[in-house]
């Protein structure tokens, strides 16, 4: 059963319920209520007449005496009768004269009755009270009555409100279903569309009533940004399955050929072993890259946390690349301490990858510059380079596996397009941000943002005083001249910077 059709169920059981008592209460009530209010009426009259004396003489008459202002009762709705054992009438009220029956003929019994009695279409409420001599001799009864004209009508009226009432609540059961229609017909239609979209496999369409500002529209646009990032996912794995099998086929392909050329000629061919062997270590890259990747998607990629002296890492990083021989210049314009928590093998991995991707994209002639900055408690790593530049439709784009903005290039050089993934994987890890600024033709800027890790740097001495924590570096780093690095307490102009290699 549908959610629309559940809640008007529940409704109308709800609104039949609260119906029905109510409108019980409101007939029963004030029924009780004025038939109390004439019992007592019509027991007040009995009372005074018993109380006033009465006997039976000699000749089995009953005398009664009425007073004065009851001796007519010319109050038309009330009517009294006075019957003997026996049955008969023996004092009748002037306004039942011509009535020979008794006012309520079932009711002649040892106790008080209160009865209510139709004469023709005349309804009475009936008291019939028997009374007795000093000698507690039965001697006859007191038929009270009072008319109930007035009480029918009020009875006959509130009937025709309270069916006049469940009318109103039928049609309100039925304007509630044409709301609830309503009010669920946008969820339909987004499931109607949902539907489709599963049938289809088209997730490039987006549910309707996205623009509403209601928990319908909320819903809308909270499954379009689903749709939006299955999409986007969906897509990616097309690409890297695309590009995953194009990286591994073109390296094989060469091994097969150069293989074959060389089971040809029956003879060791050094070019192709050469070859063979750099296709080789491109494909060990590209396979590492990817295990790590997939190892970091599942969680299975265990990461350190421990303090590390980022300060170091970059001189360590800035004095491997100075060992290669490449066309640009690499600088270190400054560097400040810092230290921040994490694992020094992957921050290590991170910078390589960055200063890798920069030297690749610069033209000969060129410069990259590394840089490490604090700033309000974060370290911030810059790599920067006057290199070609990457076009502003390729930028949201260039931290997804296997993205080339010049695949011919990229692929010449030996990347997979898997370093700046891994770079950004690197950083996430360690709880910070990367963002990238470039220029077509100027250069390209990527900046690093990293938490500093806060250790107990001063504690508290005996004297009340502070002292300072030593924190230990490895030797042979700290306080090094590398060369385009900046020394301990240079400024930037007194840099000595060059080509490395």
């Amino acid at each position: 059963m549908s959610i629309h059709k559940r809640l008007l169920l529940v409704s109308a059981l709800i609104f039949s319920a609260v119906y029905f008592l109510s409108s019980l209460v409101v007939y029963i009530l004030p029924r009780n209520q004025i038939l109390a209010q004439i019992d007592g009426d019509l027991y007040s009259l009995a009372s005074e007449l018993i109380n006033n004396g009465s006997e039976v003489d000699a000749d089995g008459i009953i005398r009664v005496p009425l007073p004065q202002d009851l001796a007519t009762l010319e109050t038309a709705s009330t009517f009294l009768n006075i019957v003997n054992t026996q049955g008969e009438i023996v004092v009748q009220s002037s306004n039942l004269t011509g009535f020979d029956t008794l006012l309520d003929p079932e009711s002649l019994g040892t106790q008080e009755v209160y009865r209510l009695v139709s004469h023709d279409d005349t309804q009475l409420r009936v008291l019939t009270v028997p009374f007795y001599d000093r000698g507690g001799q039965l001697m006859g009864y007191i038929q009270v009555a009072r008319l109930l004209d007035n009480f029918e009508v009020f009875s006959r009226v509130l009937s025709r409100a309270l069916l006049i009432n469940m009318g109103a609540a039928f049609a309100s059961l039925g304007v509630l279903y044409l709301l609830t229609s309503t009010l669920f017909r946008p969820l339909e239609d987004i499931t109607t569309v949902a539907r489709q979209i599963t049938r289809a496999d088209d997730l490039s369409r987006r549910v309707p009533h996205s623009s509403r500002t209601d928990e319908i529209g909320d819903l809308a646009r909270a499954f379009n940004q689903t749709l939006e990032r299955l999409e986007r996912l969906f897509r990616s794995q097309q690409r890297f399955l695309a590009d995953v099998s194009h990286e591994l086929r073109t390296p094989l392909t060469s091994v097969r050929g150069n293989l074959d050329l060389m089971r040809r000629f029956g003879e060791y061919d050094e070019e192709s072993m050469i070859v063979i062997q750099d296709e080789m270590e491109r494909m060990s890259r590209l396979l590492g890259d990817l295990l790590l990747l997939a190892r970091a998607d599942t969680g299975g990629l265990p990461l350190r946390h421990e303090p590390v002296e980022l300060d170091n890492v970059l001189f360590e990083v800035y004095r491997q690349i100075s060992r290669i021989e490449k066309p640009v210049t690499v600088e270190l314009i400054a560097v400040d301490q810092a230290i921040i928590l994490g694992d020094e093998d992957r921050l290590k991995q991170l910078l390589l990858n960055l200063v890798d991707n920069a030297i690749k994209y610069t033209q000969p002639g060129g410069v990259v510059r590394l840089s490490l900055a604090k700033d309000s408690g974060w370290a911030q790593l810059v790599v920067s380079d006057t290199g070609i530049g990457i076009p502003d439709e390729d930028l949201p784009h260039i931290f997804e596996r296997f993205y080339r903005v010049d695949k011919a290039r990229s692929r010449a050089q030996g990347g997979s397009g898997l370093g700046l993934a891994i770079a950004k994987w690197v950083v996430q890890a360690h709880g910070g941000a990367i963002k990238v600024d470039s220029t077509v033709g100027v250069g390209t800027t990527f900046t690093v943002t990293l938490p500093i890790y806060q250790p107990p740097g001063r504690i508290s001495s005996t004297n009340g005083q502070a002292a300072e924590v030593e924190i230990k570096t490895r030797p042979g780093l700290r306080g090094r001249a590398l060369p385009g690095t900046l020394r301990r307490g240079q400024t930037p102009n007194e840099t000595t910077s060059g080509r490395a290699g």
